[in-house]
């Protein structure tokens, strides 16, 4: 793939030492005033670029502005490299203002020398981002591409933003441990402190009597016979259950990730497979897919969830699991994750590997069959009148349109990995279907997973060549509208574009880099490819701290190259007040690192019972205990809070993790990981 980072496992960014570790937690700016450093030699204030010629830039140590921000982890050398700085006009922040001086410059964190000068530009002409309530202007450095560590300063303020890297390497360790988070989320594994380092320490989970081992259906939980064992799988998300769909759109996701950018994924990720000569992301996606085998029945229809008892932490947990009688779209989802595992671990040089994907494919085709024959069964886990309140969190259960989409991804990678001609049928009599088509090359975030599939169809070479080519056209076309609203210098001065912040937007700011990166993986960009990579980087550039909060939305990665990540997040191990793993920096560990948080949600309010209907006068004072604003009444990119008070306060709607989110953040970094 023209212009896609492969690369190794090195832990770049890890250091703390130099600025990083002087610049943590600093004050920062709170108004325009600074404290009057002198400008770099020989510079002229309000000069359009060029460099300093590594000219001191100060003799006082500056302090860091939470008014300048940047990737925290820092950039490949060749890449687009924007600071932004930020002066809040709406929201929660509005009473602090900053106004940037006439002249910005790169500076190496080391020596105090800066590397390049340049006046920031206004964004969209000074005026105020209606998503972020603020004013902003960039400083654009693209230009230098030495390797370091730098920071952005503001010479008449003498501010600057937190240090960071220029480095081939830069986001190699970054994406080990968001991998990570897939390790720590599973199932029935032991935790042990070689693997989870010492503050994470904890038992198999969910393995004791009439648990995972002896799992029961819902509806019949006392009747011994309907025990089958279910173990394995990961926590979904913040709450422990395992949702079968969900869960073969990870596995799948996580080969997707793998196909697209194998050099960037290593064999060292400090988990019990490593070293075993597979990359880890295989690793970790045949440890969802073992879960999904079993959750198989003879007849080839699977099951929809496991509902799992919750404990702080996991292995505490002693509640029975449950799970729910077998569906059409949990069955097709699994026949898709099958097929796509097939494809992949049948490549591997073991012969055991080949014979796993060989059974994995048989067990597509028979998923597939009893899905084709039983097209509607429903099952909703979490419905009082279905009598399954409860089992689940969430609500996988899809509509029509959803299971015509697992049905097409199943189709295309049984046809990929078989050439059955039935598939391929399907595939051609149905595809129009899709958003993609029916709405006029609709390529839309919200859409990915149908979209790669379809993608995948039509790349391959026995595909009906006249779909094929409307596959390609369609997605050509649409997916041009997206580059160009993501590029416009007006659209965001964050630069990640959205049209709607929504319950799980990290995940959607993933999905939307996705999407542009697929135009290179498909060979779609043309000449373009170097436009369509660098506006997919801007979307995790956004997650690592070039946001309005100066926040990485990554959980504590202190000691992995970020100086202001997320320090709490909704978690049932990780849970408010626990005294090991609530916060960072006040519980004894806080949450392990490389989780990514829901993110900012417009639509985020505390429960309906509150202040005063909440049942007791303790739980009505959690509603007042502290200000819910942010991230209520906030312009959409501020709609956040660093904060996990579960009910009545319901932080899960901003900050709880999901394994989905992750898988798409890791997808998309992985195109950049040298």
């Amino acid at each position: 793939m023209a212009g896609m980072g492969v690369g190794g496992t090195s832990n770049a960014g890890a250091g703390m030492g130099g600025v990083r570790a002087a610049g943590s937690g600093g004050a920062g700016a709170t108004s325009g005033g600074g404290n009057g450093g002198s400008g770099p030699a020989g510079s002229g204030a309000g000069g359009s670029g060029g460099s300093g010629a590594f000219a001191g830039v100060s003799s006082s140590a500056p302090d860091v502005s939470p008014f300048i921000v940047v990737d925290q982890f820092g950039y490949l050398p060749d890449a687009e490299k924007i600071a932004v700085a930020r002066d809040p006009q709406t929201g929660a922040d509005a009473d602090q203002s900053f106004t940037p001086g006439a002249t910005y410059a790169l500076v190496e964190a080391a020596s105090g020398k800066s590397a390049f000068m340049a006046a920031p530009s206004a964004w969209n002409g000074g005026k105020e981002d209606a998503s972020s309530g603020d004013k902003a202007w960039w400083f654009d450095f693209s230009s230098v591409t030495t390797p370091g560590e730098y920071y952005v300063l503001d010479v008449e303020r003498n501010v600057r933003s937190y240090a960071f890297e220029i480095a081939n390497n830069v986001y190699a360790d970054v994406l080990k441990q968001a991998l990570r988070m897939f390790f720590y989320q599973r199932v029935g594994q032991d935790k042990d402190a070689a693997h989870a380092g010492a503050g994470w320490v904890d038992g198999p989970s969910h393995v004791g009597a009439l648990q995972d081992h002896h799992a029961r259906l819902y509806s019949d939980a006392s009747n011994a016979a309907t025990e089958r064992d279910l173990w394995g799988g990961w926590y979904d998300a913040g709450d422990y259950n395992k949702y079968t769909s969900w869960t073969a759109g990870y596995v799948e996701n996580l080969l997707r990730a793998y196909v697209e950018t194998p050099a960037a994924f290593g064999d060292a990720n400090d988990i019990p497979e490593s070293g075993n000569g597979m990359p880890d992301v295989l690793d970790e996606a045949k440890w969802g897919m073992d879960f999904l085998t079993r959750m198989q029945e003879s007849d080839g229809s699977v099951l929809s969830i496991v509902g799992e008892a919750s404990a702080s932490p996991p292995s505490s947990a002693t509640g029975p699991s449950l799970y729910g009688s077998p569906n059409t779209s949990a069955t097709l989802a699994t026949a898709a994750a099958f097929a796509y595992g097939a494809l992949v671990f049948g490549k591997q040089s073991s012969s055991e590997l080949k014979a796993y994907a060989d059974d994995l494919q048989m067990r597509a085709a028979q998923a597939f069959a009893w899905a084709d024959a039983n097209p509607s069964v429903i099952f909703k886990n979490n419905d009082s009148a279905s009598g399954t309140s409860g089992l689940g969190s969430g609500q996988q259960e899809t509509d029509d349109y959803g299971r015509t989409a697992f049905k097409l991804d199943a189709a295309t990678q049984l046809f990929r990995a078989t050439g059955d001609a039935k598939y391929q049928t399907f595939v051609d009599a149905n595809y129009t279907k899709s958003h993609l088509i029916a709405n006029g090359n609709y390529v839309a975030e919200w859409d990915v997973a149908l979209q790669d599939a379809l993608l995948e169809y039509a790349d391959d070479s026995r595909a009906t060549a006249a779909v094929s080519t409307a596959i390609h056209d369609a997605y050509s076309k649409g997916v041009s509208s997206n580059l160009t609203a993501t590029l416009d210098a007006q659209s965001d001065p964050y630069m990640a574009y959205l049209h709607d912040y929504t319950w799980g937007s990290n995940q959607i700011k993933g999905c939307k880099g996705n999407l542009l990166a697929a135009a290179v993986v498909h060979g779609l960009a043309g000449d373009q490819s170097a436009d369509y990579l660098r506006a997919a980087a801007r979307y995790f550039h956004y997650l690592h701290g070039t946001n309005p909060f100066s926040l990485v939305y990554l959980s504590n990665m202190n000691e992995h190259g970020a100086e202001n990540s997320v320090n709490e997040f909704f978690h049932t191990w990780f849970a408010d007040k626990s005294p090991n793993w609530d916060r960072v920096g006040v519980s004894k560990y806080g949450p392990p690192p490389g989780y990514l948080t829901g993110g900012p949600n417009p639509s985020y309010d505390w429960d309906a019972c509150c202040p005063s209907g909440c049942g007791s006068s303790d739980t009505n004072a959690v509603c007042s205990a502290e200000s819910i604003s942010p991230p209520k009444g906030q312009p959409p990119q501020k709609s956040y809070k660093d904060f996990n008070t579960s009910w009545p306060l319901d932080s899960w709607s901003v900050t709880e993790p999901d394994d989905g989110y992750q898988i798409a953040y890791i997808r998309l970094l992985s195109k950049f990981v040298h």
